[in-house]
Parts: C-alpha cells; sequence; structure tokens
C-alpha cells in the first residue's frame, strides 16, 4: 500500500473503505469552497457515494494506474491528492488535488504535491507530470508554480462548471528539471 510520511504530524495514505464516513463529512463541510472549481462535488450527496470513490480508486491503484491518497494532518484527514491515470508508454501523469476548508493555507497541499512529485519521479520513473487549473483558481494555480512547474499554455473551455465553461492553464514539470527548481 502506498503511504508517505511527509512530517512528524503529516502523512499520505491510500483511502480505504472505512474512511468513507470521514470523507463524506470532509466533502459536506467543505462543500461550498470545493464547489466552486470542482464538479464532483455536486454528485457526492452520501456516505456511500464517498465509499463507491474509494472503492474505484483501489481498483485504480490494483491496475498500476496511478492511486488517490488521503492527505493526513494530525491523524485527521484534511483533503486528497492523486493521479488522473498514467499513461505508461508516454511516462507520464497529471495530479489532482483538493483541501478540506479548514486546512487551506498551512502549506499542506505543497508538501503532499512534492510527495506524489517525488514518488511519481523516482519510484515509478515517470518523465512529466501535469498540473492543471481553472485560470481563475488563484489558489490552485499557486501549487504548481511553487514546485517549480512552467506554464505552458491555457486551454479553452476545457471543462464544463456547472453552468459554463472555464479555462485552464496547463502546468509541465519534467523529470530532469525536478530537483534543478527544489
Amino acid at each position: 500500500m502506498f503511504s508517505f510520511k511527509m512530517s512528524s504530524t503529516s502523512e499520505l495514505r491510500l483511502l480505504e473503505p472505512r474512511h468513507a464516513q470521514e470523507l463524506f463529512e470532509l466533502t459536506d463541510g467543505s462543500r461550498d469552497s470545493l464547489r466552486e472549481w470542482l464538479p464532483w462535488v455536486d454528485f457526492t450527496r452520501t456516505v456511500e457515494d464517498s465509499k463507491g470513490f474509494i472503492d474505484s480508486t483501489l481498483k485504480q491503484f490494483s491496475n498500476h494506474n496511478g492511486f488517490q491518497a488521503g492527505i493526513w494532518l494530525e491523524g485527521k484527514l484534511a483533503g486528497v491528492v492523486g493521479l488522473h491515470g498514467i499513461n505508461w508508454a508516454n511516462r507520464s501523469t497529471s495530479i489532482g488535488y483538493w483541501l478540506g476548508k479548514e486546512f487551506e493555507g498551512k502549506g499542506l497541499m505543497t508538501k503532499a504535491c512534492e510527495a506524489v512529485i517525488t514518488h511519481c519521479f523516482e519510484e515509478l520513473q515517470l518523465n512529466r507530470i501535469e498540473i492543471r487549473a481553472a485560470t481563475e483558481n488563484n489558489r490552485s494555480m499557486a501549487i504548481p508554480k511553487r514546485l517549480g512547474f512552467t506554464l505552458e499554455g491555457c486551454l479553452k473551455q476545457a471543462e464544463w462548471l456547472h453552468d459554463k465553461f472555464v479555462d485552464h492553464y496547463v502546468f509541465g514539470l519534467v523529470k530532469e528539471d525536478w530537483k534543478k527548481e527544489m
């Protein structure tokens, strides 16, 4: 199972079915802030919905197609970070992430993404990682900027978000540039 200790009080661990209640409560408690940028929030209405997500992430992991990890701070689930599948032919992936409202602004997501990037480049031997963020989502865009990603372009109307299309910036990082930036 994937796990990574980020500090004495924080770690990444695969989500398990037993975490469904806690995941749902975190999602539900942060629904308004998450919904602004994440369309899946509207489809997460019950603990069973969160359990279904966890089940799909465990299948993703067992199929060697990436993972979704819970971000734990002082024993509490704070958010999720993971890969949107792996393109093994091109040794590339993209990272997605979110935090519960009460855990924002502590540098937790930057540390979590740094751990995932290190795992991707060193353990999985990937060569390229992308992060995409809506062009107006400044908090999300701050993560790849802090971690040395390059802004590579803008995808026009890349995502349907509730009632409109939003543009996405694409940030990329290749293995040879990773430690140069850190």
